[in-house]
C-alpha cells in the first residue's frame, strides 16, 4: 500500500475517533459506565496508535517544515 493511500485510510479514521473522543467525553454522565469504557477509553488506544501512524507517515513533511536550517536574513 502506498503512502498516500494509507493516509486517505487514516485520516478519515483519525477523525472519527477524535469525533468519538469529544463526544463521549461531553456525553460522559449520560452513558453507562462500560458504553462509556469501551467508546472513550478503547476510542483513547486507537486514537494514540493513529496520531503516531499520522506523524510516522509524515516524518518527511514535518522534518521539512520544522527541522530545516534557518537561511540567513531570513525570520
Amino acid at each position: 500500500m502506498s503512502r498516500n493511500m494509507a493516509l486517505r485510510i487514516l485520516n478519515p479514521v483519525l477523525a472519527l475517533v477524535f469525533i468519538n473522543q469529544v463526544f463521549s467525553g461531553v456525553f460522559r454522565e449520560s452513558l453507562p459506565y462500560k458504553v462509556f469504557a469501551v467508546l472513550h477509553q478503547g476510542g483513547a488506544v486507537i486514537l494514540i496508535i493513529a496520531v503516531l501512524l499520522h506523524v510516522g507517515l509524515n516524518g518527511n513533511w514535518i522534518k521539512a517544515q520544522y527541522l530545516k536550517k534557518r537561511v540567513a536574513g531570513k525570520a
